[in-house]
């Protein structure tokens, strides 16, 4: 705590970050808050993605509730990602 560095118990168990120690406690309960909104409010309209522990698993369960929920194979689904820009709306990217 003396050097503002995460201590290495905290670091091992918890989200990769180089915050130094005051930064790194406020992202946590930032964090924290994030999920406790979503439990306490429902499904938020838009995900902080850097807040998870493991964005990927994130992503990936979002496919494969789609895929149960259509009935479609995992492996033929994908993301398209759009560009917005807040003069002229969003542009697909190919």
């Amino acid at each position: 705590m003396y050097d503002n560095q995460v201590g290495k118990l905290w670091a091992d168990r918890g989200f990769l970050s180089l915050k130094p120690l005051g930064s790194w406690i406020e992202d946590l309960i930032a964090r924290i808050k994030f999920l406790k909104d979503w439990i306490d409010l429902g499904t938020p309209k838009i995900f902080w993605m850097s807040g998870f522990f493991f964005p990927q698993a994130f992503v990936t369960g979002i496919l494969q509730n789609f895929a149960r929920k259509r009935t479609i194979a995992i492996d033929k689904l994908n993301y398209r990602f759009g560009i917005l820009d807040n003069l002229s709306g969003p542009t697909d990217i190919k």
